[in-house]
């Protein structure tokens, strides 16, 4: 494996980290800043809404520059916005400071993931795209502990002056360490939205959004789904949620070692009719500690294991255009994520937070339509 996907890894942490690390101190920005909590919480929203449509636009504006030099140029646009975020005076500076962040870490987190492949041999694809997976799953599980750490015992700002030291170290690293890499030869707008008429495109990037919906929909609920169906208190809830972190950040990898072995569609099929069924016997699961843990540990694993062999399908699918359509892939992440919070909370008002489980089971299984649809598509 080529030492600078490892790399790339770090970077991709770095950046994603920044997305949620916010929601462990949402208090402590309001009482410093003196404005409501639902303000602070349009800091994460604002940042996953620009994280889902500007990439795949700033990816073709950029298309013609050297890979190195674009790296380069938005990681000190992302330098900037972590400074100001640090000195922050108010919240309309912030604000500001979170749309520099979310722009200038949407273009790099796509960057790592189309850089990724194009540095190793063929065989090794999927797992070059798993290892920078792994990276942002390790910052979305890893970004809120870090932040309730460091923000009680510091205060709000010390999170930001961590990704601050970091962005500076990636800086750095690129700067010595990266080789210059040149685009792919540019393949016309007009071609590229031409492929995503495609059903084999268009159903497999509709695959992502519901997969990643049905998974947000009890993970956004998660913790008081918990609460509700066990008997465990908050200290046992911290260690639950430890263990689904660990499987996640590992399911990237595993998921890109799966991909390149077995082959990007036997891995997809696989992960997500094993995902579908993990969320139907979720509620069944609940009374049985070690059933849980280990329906858990899967979970984990799932969750992640599937973007890996996706990208790398995507790739295979139309290896001249597959940037924009990883991009693409990428937004439907996002949405998944926004629309899935959305359904969650309209079934835990509506009926009950123990049916979050079969909803998502349900949505799931959707996705598994798609994808044979992709599949059988021409």
């Amino acid at each position: 494996m080529d030492k600078r996907v490892y790399f790339l890894m770090v970077i991709s942490f770095v950046i994603g980290m920044v997305e949620l690390i916010i929601s462990g101190i949402l208090d402590l920005i309001a009482e410093d800043l003196q404005v409501s909590l639902a303000q602070v919480g349009l800091l994460i929203t604002v940042f996953a809404l620009i994280m889902a449509i500007a990439s795949p636009i700033l990816l073709v504006i950029t298309a013609k520059v050297e890979r190195k030099k674009l790296t380069l140029i938005c990681l000190y646009i992302f330098l900037i916005g972590c400074i100001i975020t640090v000195l922050s005076p108010n919240f309309t500076i912030l604000f500001i400071a979170r749309i520099i962040l979310a722009l200038s870490g949407a273009l790099l987190i796509i960057l790592c993931l189309v850089m990724a492949p194009s540095l190793v041999e063929e065989k090794y694809r999927g797992r070059a795209i798993g290892f920078v997976s792994m990276g942002v799953s390790a910052s979305l599980v890893l970004g809120v502990p870090i932040g309730l750490l460091l923000g009680n015992a510091f205060g709000w700002r010390a999170p930001f002056i961590l990704i601050t030291g970091l962005t500076a170290l990636s800086i750095i690293g690129v700067h010595f360490f990266m080789d210059s890499i040149q685009p792919k030869t540019q393949v016309p707008l007009k071609v590229q939205l031409a492929s995503l008429k495609s059903p084999k495109i268009t159903f497999a990037i509709m695959t992502t959004f519901l997969y990643m919906s049905g998974h947000t929909v009890i993970y956004a609920y998660f913790s008081p789904y918990i609460q509700t169906t066990t008997d465990l208190d908050g200290g046992w809830v911290s260690i639950v949620y430890l263990i689904f972190g660990v499987a996640a950040v590992s399911g990237g990898g595993i998921g890109g070692v799966l991909a390149d072995l077995f082959g990007s569609k036997r891995s997809i099929l696989l992960a997500l009719i094993l995902f579908s069924f993990v969320f139907f016997i979720l509620p069944f699961t609940t009374e049985i500690f070690p059933m849980l843990f280990l329906t858990l540990i899967i979970w984990g694993i799932l969750s992640w294991a599937i973007s890996p062999a996706m990208q790398t399908y995507l790739i295979e699918t139309s290896p001249k255009t597959s940037d924009i359509q990883q991009s693409l892939n990428n937004s439907a992440l996002h949405l998944g994520v926004a629309v899935g919070s959305i359904i969650g909370g309209m079934v835990v008002e509506e009926l009950s937070i123990e049916h979050n489980p079969f909803v998502g089971g349900i949505l799931i299984i959707l996705s598994l339509f798609t994808i044979v649809i992709s599949f059988k598509s021409r």
